[in-house]
């Protein structure tokens, strides 16, 4: 055919001006776009540093993630984490000729064009690669109608290229998996692995890789909790096309498909897993904003100048608002990846955990049902008049959420009233597990108030760092922390840190001392004599030893009366207890309310030597890069001479050997050098206990949510059976651990040229066998009070 023809020059000439003007019109379109000017386009540093939110995980000193902070739950893992399961999974499903392209698949979009628009095939697959996907994830919105999402999808063609350009092909993969989102509060494949089938993703198995990749088609469709045979089908799919991609053989892919799908579902939950008090402390702290005086009521002034000394002293308190990023903005604990190395030893913290549990679940609190079955005012004591009972529940009502939310809403309390006695259906806490019930508001008010509370705290008394933290018995229905918030009268562990002042002052265990009444002149004129139920050596010359290791009331008194109390308060704030207190006498018998961080950190000081170290929960901080942007040391100062502090681990050693602690001994069998200190205040409202090892100060306090819940009489109220048996229960973990370096070999080393007689009252020589005298707990069943 002659080109001459004027036909088909003319044919010629619109087909090549359509052609180029085509050209030109791509050429432009693209041109634009890669400008951005038809969409955002990411700058080169915004694709060398794309942003993501990233959870910020808090980790043991063993190296145990135990929580993390995050809007999204995501933390990022590098290439050499991922399973070649998961790798291959993706690749098969998602973008087979992914190592062969640069961004865009031809042979995708041509399968898309001819098979889903021409032939209509909406199961043919679609055309975007693994990198056009990852395109989207990072910088694209939702689309809100099909041309901002035409445009968006050739904004990605653009977007893919360039990071074909940044990134390597592996680089790329684990971005992908590392943004991707799933169900369950789970972001990320690390996550993923973890919140379905507690795994890892460098020791996941095969068929979990390909359930995992097989759920990003469609999380909410393919949910394996929900509709298990919708996902072990889409599992399938995908091993099936790893099959094909001669990643797996046809007898693997026989063998796999018949697995069936079994899952470890383990959803995120920060009110869960383990140490949740520590962590919401820790968030608190790292978040905490400088005080200002305008902010905290007249009530609360108190805590306005202890936190005003906490972003003062401490650099953890708010580091998030006293420091900024390399950008000048501040960090963020939910978005950034931070990495919160702790001091908390994983092994210690679940033991402090079960140590809590197993005594509250397995013998106080069915002896408190016991207790209380029948009483009319239970779970409060029965000397609560009506009134009084009334108005601690009328109290309670109010600080309820429901409560809140009801009032704020308008209504009136008629209305609010109303609400709280219409029963509904929840679920509630017992030791047995959730239970799902019917219950009013206000009868759930009353079920939870039935719980008694109980909170441990330890510490390494050579640097103060914090090795257990354990602030409630279950975070989730008592988030109120008992160990750092929480204070309470403190009873007798008070009298320790009062006989510090004697030892300090030049007295000795041995020193010899009247058992009995002291009596006080007040400011007004008027007098008062401290009472003391002990029956043994009334009248008698006593050793503080003895006075020490019987808890006597008369002989803390007479130490209270060698010095006044402005005194004996200076040295309580000395040995790190830094709540308000009275300068009045009745201090000897432990009137002020304590944090037991307070109470551990005071008796840390005699273990250390007469250094009291400021507890520390946190080492360093990481950025999401590695970088240590925070480093934190003990804050220390010496407080009492090596020698007081030796004296007083005399003491302390005589309660454990021949005072109220004395079923250590006998009960658990303890044999090494323990001293230590119980405590149960008035009416039984609380039962303490610390202990002191040479390596390790532990205490624990046990009570009821309000002072008027408590034990009727001494025998199962006193200290020495509350909380006790949880250190003891504790430290067996601990001390069989040879993993933990606290063993009962340890000892207290004794100060050079020490020369004092301090072996005064047979300390060695364990005594009061009836202080030893086991427990018999009645058994009260949890669901008598449904």
């Amino acid at each position: 055919m002659s080109t001459n023809n004027p036909k088909i020059k003319k044919v010629l000439y619109w087909f090549w001006g359509i052609v180029t003007t085509a050209f030109i019109l791509v050429f432009l379109l693209f041109f634009l776009i890669a400008r951005g000017l038809l969409g955002v386009m990411p700058s080169f540093e915004e694709l060398e540093n794309p942003k993501n939110s990233i959870a910020t995980e808090i980790i043991s000193e063993d190296g145990k993630v135990l929580g993390n902070f995050a809007i999204e739950n995501r933390t990022f893992i590098e290439y050499d984490q991922l399973s070649p399961y998961l790798v291959n999974a993706l690749v098969a499903t998602e973008d087979v000729r992914f190592y062969d392209h640069s961004g865009i698949d031809p042979r995708g979009l041509l399968r898309v064009f001819v098979r889903t628009v021409i032939m209509g095939d909406k199961g043919s697959g679609g055309g975007s690669t693994i990198t056009q996907q990852l395109a989207k994830l990072l910088f694209h919105d939702p689309a809100k109608n099909i041309w901002e999402r035409g445009l968006q999808k050739l904004n990605e063609w653009v977007i893919s290229v360039k990071l074909e350009k940044s990134y390597t092909k592996n680089e790329i993969l684990t971005m992908y998996l590392n943004k991707v989102g799933y169900i369950y509060d789970a972001y990320g494949i690390k996550s993923a692995a973890k919140t379905f089938f507690n795994t890892s993703t460098d020791t996941i198995k095969i068929e979990e890789a390909a359930t995992l990749i097989g759920m990003l088609k469609n999380p909410a469709l393919f949910n394996p909790v929900r509709r298990k045979d919708t996902t072990e089908f889409r599992r399938n799919v995908v091993l099936n096309q790893m099959r094909k991609a001669q990643y797996i053989t046809d007898a693997d892919y026989d063998s796999l498909k018949n697995i069936p799908l079994t899952l470890k579902f383990n959803r995120r939950d920060h009110k869960e897993g383990v140490a949740p008090y520590l962590r919401e402390h820790l968030r608190l702290t790292l978040n905490a904003q400088k005080p200002e005086r305008d902010n905290y009521p007249s009530w609360l002034q108190d805590k306005f100048v202890a936190d005003s000394i906490e972003w003062e002293n401490n650099p953890a308190y708010g580091f998030i608002n006293k420091n900024l990023k390399p950008d000048g903005t501040h960090y963020n604990v939910y978005r950034d990846g931070l990495k919160i190395f702790t001091t908390v030893n994983y092994k210690m913290q679940v033991y402090a955990e079960e140590a809590v549990k197993e005594h509250l679940s397995n013998n106080l609190q069915k002896a408190f049902f016991r207790e209380k079955k029948g009483r009319t005012r239970a779970p409060f004591t029965s000397k609560l008049s009506e009134e009084q009972y009334e108005s601690i529940i009328n109290r309670a009502i109010k600080n309820s959420e429901r409560y809140r939310i009801l009032k704020k809403e308008g209504l009136s309390m008629d209305s609010i009233m109303h609400s709280f006695n219409t029963p509904t259906d929840m679920q509630v806490f017992t030791w047995e597990g959730e239970k799902d019930t019917v219950l009013t508001p206000l009868d759930s008010i009353k079920h939870f108030k039935f719980y008694l509370r109980a909170s441990l705290f330890s510490i390494d008394p050579s640097n103060g760092y914090v090795k257990a933290y354990v602030g409630g018995p279950n975070f989730k229905y008592f988030m109120y922390d008992m160990a750092t918030q929480g204070k309470r009268q403190v009873g007798s562990t008070i009298k320790p840190l009062i006989y510090t002042l004697a030892m300090q002052e030049g007295h000795t265990p041995c020193d010899l001392v009247p058992n009995i009444p002291q009596t006080f002149v007040l400011p007004d004129g008027k007098t008062w004599t401290p009472n003391d139920d002990g029956k043994n050596r009334k009248g008698e010359m006593v050793t503080l030893k003895w006075g020490l290791a019987n808890s006597n009331n008369n002989i803390s008194a007479w130490v209270m009366k060698q010095y006044n109390p402005e005194a004996v308060r200076h040295m309580i704030h000395e040995l790190g207890i830094k709540s308000p207190m009275p300068a009045v006498p009745s201090l000897c018998l432990g009137i002020p309310d304590f944090s037991l961080q307070e109470m551990v950190s005071a008796y840390c000081t005699y273990a250390n030597k007469g250094v009291h170290i400021e507890p520390m929960m946190v080492t360093r901080i990481q950025d999401r890069f590695g970088n240590v942007i925070a480093q934190f040391t003990p804050n220390k100062k010496e407080v009492i001479s090596e020698q007081t502090a030796y004296l007083m681990l005399n003491l302390l050693q005589g309660v454990v050997n021949q005072g109220t602690a004395v079923r250590l001994r006998y009960t658990y069998n303890f044999t090494g050098q323990i001293g230590g200190k119980t405590g149960t205040t008035q009416n039984q409202s609380d039962g303490w206990f610390i202990g002191v090892t040479p390596n390790l100060v532990s205490g624990v306090w046990v009570g009821g949510e309000d002072r008027d819940i408590h034990f009727d009489g001494i025998h199962l109220g006193q200290g020495a059976n509350m909380a006790l048996p949880i250190w003891a229960l504790y430290m067996k973990n601990v001390y069989e651990d040879e993993s933990i370096p606290v063993t009962q070999e340890d000892i207290f080393e004794e100060p050079i040229n020490f020369n004092l007689n301090i072996d005064c009252d047979g300390d060695n020589k364990p005594q009061n066998k009836d202080s030893n005298k086991e427990i018999k707990y009645n058994n009260g069943d949890e669901s008598e009070f449904f």
